[in-house]
C-alpha cells in the first residue's frame, strides 16, 4: 500500500485513521483531504510528536493495513 492509494480512497481510509488516532476529527479528515504532509502536521500538532515520529507512526499504520 502506498499513500496515493489512500488518497485515491481518502473517503474509505478517513474513519480508519480516526479510529487509530482518535484526537482526529472528521473535521480534520475533511481540511486533510488525502494530504500526507496535512496529515503529519495534525499528528504532531494532537499529539505533541515530532515530525519524523509522526512520519514513522503514519508508515507504521500504512504497513498494517497491508
Amino acid at each position: 500500500m502506498n499513500w496515493d492509494q489512500i488518497e485515491g480512497n481518502w473517503k474509505q481510509y478517513k474513519g480508519k485513521i480516526m479510529s487509530k488516532w482518535g484526537k482526529l476529527t472528521d473535521d480534520d479528515m475533511e481540511s486533510v483531504k488525502g494530504k500526507r504532509t496535512e496529515l503529519i502536521g495534525l499528528l504532531q500538532s494532537r499529539y505533541g510528536r515530532a515530525k519524523d515520529q509522526a512520519e514513522l507512526e503514519l508508515d507504521q499504520w500504512i504497513k498494517q493495513i497491508d
